[in-house]
């Protein structure tokens, strides 16, 4: 299995519900480094996984919805926890919906999983890896 990571960042604000979550149901900032591994079986004739500039600017458009955002105030987040774990799979999905589309260019129609990493800090950091959808 080939792989190529690409990585950037957002900095985000929210709250959380549940005596779970102690002093972070107070609204509070979290920057979190974003790494999305796309894999394939095979390199594609020119030797790549995906091009690594495209896959990175669809990343920088997946993100910007949430940057410097208060997630607490976006319709799509109502009512939901946005946990870092929760991130993860809302991140996954929007590059899944970027490969598919044909963002990533040649060589996106042979990617069969991405891995969607947030790093919380040096000390925690949650993923979620799954398959593109008719993949």
């Amino acid at each position: 299995m080939y792989a190529v990571e690409v990585r950037d960042h957002v900095m985000i604000a929210h709250s959380f519900r549940g005596a779970l979550f102690g002093p972070a149901q107070a609204l509070h900032g979290a920057t979190f480094v974003v790494d999305v591994a796309f894999f394939r079986e095979s390199l594609t004739p020119d030797g790549v996984v995906v091009d690594i500039g495209r896959a990175g600017e669809a990343l920088k458009r997946v993100l910007a919805p949430l940057n410097y955002r208060n997630l607490d105030a976006l319709p799509d987040f109502a009512g939901v926890n946005t946990t870092t774990e929760f991130l993860c799979g809302h991140i996954h999905g929007a590059m899944a919906a970027a490969t598919r589309a044909g963002e990533l260019g040649p060589g996106g129609e042979g990617v069969s999983r991405i891995r969607v990493t947030l790093h919380e800090s040096h000390l925690a950091r949650a993923w979620f890896e799954g398959p593109l959808p008719g993949a």
